[in-house]
């Protein structure tokens, strides 16, 4: 449109501006209407027309298959477009045009800003298909007529009121025509449709929509009296409504055909699935956000493990540890935090059920001594929140690992097992007693859990005290071997 009025025309910037807004706003007048629309601009020198856009409804058959812009017309050619243009009115004289056999009603509607005609609109309505029409297509007709005639008087488009048509209900969607005083006085079925989504279990003809709508809606207050103004229709705005679980969207269109607000339309569409749809993507959009920042406290986790395990492996005396033996530990650590993601990733909600994380942690690291030891789980830990399930699956690996290695003579037999008593009731209040027994060769004497020296150990009293906030101890075994107890809240403290 930019590059043809331009060049063809002497509209100035703010007329051109006019004829945007006019364009972004009349598929409304198109759909209403039933018919195709083509905006015709007199030349510079005033001898031709040149046509600037064009629009085909959504309601019916197109009169134009062809594309009109950029066409130009002599001046007498189209007595329509000349009498609109000169005397400034909606013209409808004359008999329908036939194109390709098709039988086209032309009606010519100037384009008026602050007192001049910078264009006519060509509406043209294909009489094929015309038959005995609905009360929802004269509704549609006679909103059009009160359209047409507020662009002839310069008053539509609303000056500061830009519409994204992509965004705003359609005529398709739902329409509410209302009196002067906001009483409906038709309802298309979709419109009607959308409201009971709101929760409306009656007609919505003779009710006032302000006030209806008001009703529907779960707030109070200051903001109840600006939806009923908005829905009554007393100026040019759109809103969402939400209430009964459905979302709908109004958009209020006063009419004023000859200067007086008779009435208003009020187009409406329900989008509760696209808020839904919305909501979940910025659910997801959040989750994500929080994977990368979870995982990256577990790398940097994983690279202080790895630090801590170069540390030792430099203080290492000649004959000490292999660092092959090193290396597999951190291995069996990382793979820990590997378990949880891996669970994480199958579940939405941020938690997990544990005791499948655990069997495949007590099964990771039996591996050590595969045939010598055995070890099984008692009870269940039951579900638990990501931000425990991480460092607790790092503490049962450090806790079996230690078992495993120490408490056991290099060819000997024996037993470890994993046991998990839950108490409380509320989410909040629930804990977890978790306790690893072994029938080893127990603690050698002197030990004190608390001051031990062991990396491993290092690594549990860190994890239980520091970020799960519960207690650790190691005590001797009933009989023989060792014990090891942790207490635990079973919900991330904050």
């Amino acid at each position: 449109m930019n590059d043809l009025v331009r060049q063809h025309t002497a509209l100035s910037d703010t007329d051109l501006e006019w004829l945007h807004m006019l364009v972004s706003e009349w598929q409304l007048l198109s759909d209403l209407s039933f018919a195709d629309l083509v905006l015709w601009v007199p030349t510079l020198d005033g001898t031709r027309y040149v046509s600037v856009a064009q629009m085909r409804p959504n309601t019916g058959p197109t009169s134009y298959q062809d594309d009109m812009v950029g066409h130009l017309v002599p001046r007498g050619r189209r007595p329509l477009l000349d009498a609109a243009l000169d005397e400034g009115r909606i013209v409808r004289e004359g008999d329908p045009e036939w194109r390709e056999e098709v039988p086209v009603r032309v009606e010519s509607i100037p384009v008026r800003r602050e007192g001049r005609v910078l264009g006519v609109i060509a509406r043209n309505t294909n009489l094929l298909t015309v038959r005995t029409p609905s009360r929802l297509e004269l509704t549609y007709l006679q909103s059009a007529s009160d359209l047409a005639q507020m662009i002839a008087a310069g008053t539509f488009p609303f000056p500061g009121q830009q519409v994204d048509m992509d965004a705003s209900p359609r005529v398709g969607d739902g329409l509410i025509r209302l009196d002067a005083d906001g009483v409906v006085t038709y309802a298309s079925p979709n419109a009607l449709s959308a409201y009971h989504r709101l929760g409306l279990a009656s007609d919505l003809v003779g009710q006032h929509l302000g006030t209806i709508t008001a009703e529907l809606a779960p707030s109070r207050g200051p903001v109840d009296e600006a939806l009923v103004k908005l829905a009554s229709g007393w100026a040019p705005r759109e809103t969402e409504v939400e209430g009964n679980g459905g979302v709908i969207q109004l958009r209020a269109i006063p009419l004023k055909p000859k200067g007086t607000r008779i009435g208003s339309l009020v187009l409406c569409r329900d989008v509760t699935e696209l808020r839904r749809r919305e909501r979940e993507l910025i659910t997801k959009d959040a989750t994500i956000r929080e994977i990368h920042h979870r995982v990256k406290n577990n790398l940097q986790t994983v690279a202080a493990l790895l630090r801590l395990q170069a540390r030792r492996m430099d203080a290492a005396a000649p004959g000490g540890r292999s660092a092959r033996e090193a290396l597999n530990e951190a291995v069996r650590r990382v793979g820990s935090i590997a378990i949880v993601h891996e669970t994480l990733s199958q579940n939405l909600d941020e938690r997990v059920e544990f005791d499948d994380i655990a069997d495949r942690v007590i099964a990771m690291v039996a591996e050590i001594s595969p045939g010598k030891v055995s070890c099984r789980r008692l009870g269940r830990f039951g579900i638990l929140d990501a931000e425990v399930a991480t460092p607790l699956s790092m503490v049962l690996t450090e806790v079996l690992q230690n078992a495993l290695e120490h408490a056991f003579a290099p060819d000997g037999h024996g037993t470890v097992e994993v046991s998990a008593v839950r108490s409380g009731t509320g989410r909040n209040d629930s804990r977890l007693l978790i306790t690893v027994v072994d029938d080893g060769l127990g603690l050698p004497a002197g030990f004190d859990p608390k001051t031990a020296g062991n990396l491993g150990l290092q690594i549990v009293r860190t994890l239980v005290e520091g970020e799960l906030g519960g207690t650790f101890d190691m005590q001797p075994g009933a009989e023989r071997g060792t014990k090891v107890v942790l207490d635990i809240p079973a919900s991330p403290q904050k």
